[in-house]
């Protein structure tokens, strides 16, 4: 496994990787004999996941690692063919989003005034969610925000491209410049300890934090506030993209702001002029 480990870590990002070879732990320890399957096993396989995993994107998520796994077999000359490579795929994926789950700016602010456990915690959370809330960051891009990408004096944020997004740089708010000074100099060199790192968000123990911390964070801090709608990094951005769209925002300016690589990413955020008047309706007309 140690191989296997060594060439995950050279193709994919590392939380990929580590993600990548617990999944692959779990397939060879369901299917014994896995590494010598053949395309009916594999296939057999997958339909065990549909009975398992209502979510399409679950069960293309695997494909790929099993994808993976056999084009490591390949590559270490254990196999010179690849059972996973004539599946493809046909479960129907749902891309709509639902724009009645996002929140209004007023109910984002409100996540900024959240009770913590930890003093030391609570500024730095306060950090994560008002560049959740004001830049509408991906857990990924805050995860690999580091220090130099932060420059208070223009008052400006960089985040580096992602597979889905383009780079760019952000203006910050006056409010999170005062706040990510104080951060700077006091919350995050004690979190550290004395310890090097050179990101942004650090853990209690001076380690780094990372996306799924990120994600972890916000839905467990948040279930429950704005019931039935659901708190999440994901609901969030969509929120904060939605309403740049609703203040008169260009379409072209908000791709920017969002990173979209595609303008038709940004357009799924435009409420429509009917659904727009739909809403007016409703907020002066409740239906009981």
């Amino acid at each position: 496994m140690e191989e296997l480990k060594e060439y995950l870590e050279k193709r994919y990002a590392k939380e990929t990787a580590k993600a990548y070879q617990r999944e692959i732990g779990i397939y060879l320890s369901n299917c014994p004999g896995a590494e010598k399957a053949s395309y009916k096993e594999v296939f057999g396989y997958i339909g065990q996941l549909r009975n398992r995993y209502r979510n399409p994107k679950t069960i293309r998520r695997i494909l790929s690692v099993l994808k993976a796994y056999y084009d490591y077999l390949n590559v270490t000359g254990q196999r010179t063919d690849n059972p996973t490579a004539a599946i493809r795929l046909r479960d129907q994926i749902n891309n709509d989003i639902q724009l009645q789950d996002f929140f209004t700016p007023g109910e984002l602010e409100q996540l900024l005034h959240k009770e913590e456990r930890y003093a030391l915690l609570a500024e730095r959370n306060k950090v994560l969610m008002s560049l959740l809330i004001h830049q509408g960051l991906q857990p990924r891009e805050l995860a690999e925000l580091k220090i130099n990408d932060i420059n208070l004096a223009d008052g400006t944020i960089y985040i580096k491209s992602q597979a889905n997004t383009n780079s760019r740089t952000l203006s910050l708010k006056s409010n999170q410049i005062l706040l990510f000074h104080h951060y700077q100099d006091e919350v995050r060199k004690q979190l550290l300890n004395g310890r090097g790192n050179d990101r942004l968000l650090i853990g209690l123990r001076g380690g780094t934090l990372l996306s799924h911390d990120i994600i972890k964070h916000v839905i467990s801090h948040y279930k429950g506030l704005f019931h039935p709608r659901k708190v999440s990094c994901k609901s969030i951005r969509g929120s904060v993209i939605t309403n740049l769209l609703k203040a008169g925002n260009e379409l072209r300016i908000v791709q920017m702001f969002a990173g979209h690589k595609k303008i038709s990413s940004t357009e799924k955020y435009k409420q429509s002029e009917v659904e727009i008047l739909h809403s007016m309706i409703h907020a002066q007309h409740p239906m009981k």
